[in-house]
């Protein structure tokens, strides 16, 4: 595919992720990722949106600037929290400052460095810059590799033309990358500041801005389902083979859906031009001053713009050598313009593409949204309008949740930083930029991964294998003591924690313990079994997550045993009862099992108990019964 759709090359890759060398149901038992949020009337700068906008009650979770929540009662705080008391600006610092462990950060960097070389056939990048931080603090922020390395790409032989060693340019931190895709989410910011200011409406028929939208039957499609990919537009088109503006217009006008608008989700590039052109028509500012205007300017991000300037060349990391076939375009090495075919077609100005950007300058966006909207003296949203991009829209399309602009929940990239409301977006030229508001933690990878061909590049391991290592930087402090036990964070791999076998007497037999949870929704599980010599089955618990008096959520059943997704970063109060064995030898055993592809941030388990009626027959407070666990694949942990 030449358009930049195919970035959801990427979504579609999504299996293939571990592919190239890559480190490798219900949300928490109870549909946490998943659930429909309530419907409300948002009021913003005096704009009413009258649509099931899923800002009430529940959306309150995980608000950014707000701190952690538990995923049961949205109440703040929970282990390994690190709420911003303040509004951040960003300053270097140590992992220490930031709260984060400095060991995961440094495997972060060799694991990056790894797809430097064939992964498996090709390299994944020629270089990348990455950026990880948590609050105000980026506690990392190191380049790798080259942005250039090849003057050309051979297609006979399969093979990059390399340029003599004192020709290539090593990658630099404020190395400028085209971004790609991660261009939709400015052009979407932008809309949100016009629902705020009241001359945009999301539940709005974009015809009614564009009356010449309405042609091929798409009448009916909204501002909301181009924001949110569910439009019914085919993921791409060939606009750039209109030599002029108007036919490309007339090729856009006259797109028919391919599906029926709001029927399903559909990646698509035409939804993020039609927004440019909306945009351009309210405002009567093209979208590159707007951009700079309501962005760049106020957040100082100078190093971001379209249509990048000579000067800026030789700090710009190169992409493709694009020529047919495999381009639309006959262009040769492509460096400091616009890779996209079609963006590059609208003179480097286009909705879904064209962006250029450093990672310090991402990071000062990340860290504005994390904040509400605001980064120093300078407020582009209000805080409402920020939910808007936190908040799942798409909740009838589960595995394809979606903000304003923003993805959700999506490990395929985001790996075991996924949470129902970390926010994200990747580029097709091998970029990513991932928000945590549970954590308060962004990261910025920024590869040149179509250099010299876009053929080279597979899947997005090396942006899950970030994500998973500052994941794993963010401390779980054990509920009670020094350490927990924790399952790691290991792929296709299944590790048990088992107990001893203990002989119950009594009709009032139970399990107690304290658990905490973070797996690929489904495919990852958490299971409590038990074996009286036979085969091992489920047992039966409930949870109860972190709170006081009210405000404390009532048990929350897990008749078959087990927990999977997100649990909210706090840790659950459990309970199992085990009457079912009364006068038995029994043994217990968590089992933490995960596929080859993606996974959470692993499992905890601590202060484990079981009391037979008024007896309590093991404690792991205890130093003798502690010396009887058997761990396979789990470790005591501090965090």
């Amino acid at each position: 595919m030449t358009g930049y759709a195919a970035e959801n090359e990427d979504a579609a890759e999504n299996e293939d992720a571990a592919v190239g060398g890559a480190p490798q149901g219900d949300a928490t038992g109870s549909d946490i990722g998943r659930r429909r949020l309530g419907g409300g009337i948002l009021a913003l700068g005096g704009a009413l949106a009258l649509a099931p906008i899923p800002l009430a009650g529940a959306a309150e979770q995980g608000r950014p600037g707000r701190g952690p929540v538990t995923a049961e009662t949205g109440a703040s705080m929970g282990s390994g929290a690190h709420p911003p008391t303040h509004r951040p600006t960003l300053r270097r610092g140590s992992a220490v400052r930031a709260g984060l462990l400095q060991g995961p950060l440094d495997q972060l960097v060799r694991e990056a460095e790894g797809y430097l070389a064939d992964s498996p056939k090709h390299p994944w990048y020629a270089g990348a810059v990455l950026l990880a931080g948590r609050g105000g603090t980026v506690a990392l922020h190191r380049a790798i590799g080259k942005a250039v390395r090849y003057s050309a790409y051979d297609e006979t032989t399969d093979t990059g033309v390399e340029l003599p060693a004192d020709r290539q340019i090593a990658m630099a931190e404020d190395t400028v990358f085209d971004l790609a895709s991660i261009s939709k989410l400015f052009t979407s910011i932008l809309a949100v500041q016009q629902i705020e200011r009241g001359a945009l409406e999301l539940e709005a028929a974009v015809a009614s801005y564009l009356s010449d939208f309405a042609g091929g039957g798409k009448q009916d499609i909204t501002v909301r389902q181009l924001l949110t990919h569910t439009s019914g537009f085919r993921s791409w088109i060939p606009l750039y083979k209109e030599p002029t503006r108007e036919g490309k217009l007339r090729m856009l006008w006259n797109e028919v859906p391919a599906s029926t608008p709001g029927s399903a989700y559909l990646y698509s590039d035409l939804n993020l031009i039609s927004l440019q052109l909306i945009l351009e028509r309210i405002t009567g500012r093209t979208l590159d001053a707007l951009l700079r205007d309501e962005i760049t300017a106020p957040l100082g991000m100078h190093r971001t713009r379209y249509n990048p300037p000579a000067s800026w060349k030789p700090k710009i990391a190169a992409t493709e050598d694009a020529r047919l076939p495999w381009s639309g375009l006959e262009r040769g090495l492509v460096r400091g313009e616009v890779h996209d075919e079609n963006a590059y077609s609208f003179d480097g100005v286009a909705g879904h593409a064209g962006v250029f950007s450093c990672a310090w300058d991402l990071a000062v966006l990340a860290r504005t949204l994390l904040n509400g909207g605001v980064y120093g003296r300078s407020r582009i949203l209000s805080e409402d309008s920020v939910d808007l991009l936190f908040t799942d829209f798409n909740t009838a399309f589960p595995g394809d949740e979606h903000g304003l602009g923003f993805e959700l929940y999506q490990h395929w990239y985001m790996g075991a930083m996924a949470t129902p409301r970390t926010a994200g977006h990747t580029g097709f030229t091998g970029t990513s930029l991932v928000l945590d508001p549970s954590t308060d933690t962004f990261l910025v990878v920024l590869g040149n991964s179509v250099h010299p061909v876009r053929s080279w590049r597979s899947g997005s391991a090396p942006r899950v294998a970030t994500a998973n290592q500052l994941a794993r930087a963010v401390p779980v402090r054990p509920e009670r003591g020094r350490t927990a036990w924790f399952s790691g964070m290991a792929s296709a791999s299944s590790a048990t924690l088992a107990l001893p076998a203990l002989r119950l007497k009594s009709d009032r037999s139970r399990l107690e313990c304290a658990l905490w949870w973070d797996t690929e929704p489904g495919s990852d599980r958490l299971v409590l079994e038990a074996s009286a010599g036979q085969e091992w089955q489920p047992v039966p618990f409930t949870t109860v997550g972190a709170g006081s008096g009210r405000h404390r959520p009532d048990p929350r059943p897990h008749p078959e045993g087990w927990v999977s997704g997100w649990s909210g970063r706090v840790w659950h109060r459990l309970e199992a009862d085990l009457s079912a064995w009364r006068g038995r030898n029994v043994q217990l055993r968590w089992r933490y099992t995960t596929d080859q592809l993606y996974v959470g941030r692993g499992a905890y388990v601590d202060s484990l108990r079981v009391r037979d009626g008024g007896v309590t027959v093991f404690d792991s407070a205890r130093p003798r019964d502690a010396g009887r666990i058997g761990a396979t694949g789990w470790v005591l942990s501090a965090d």
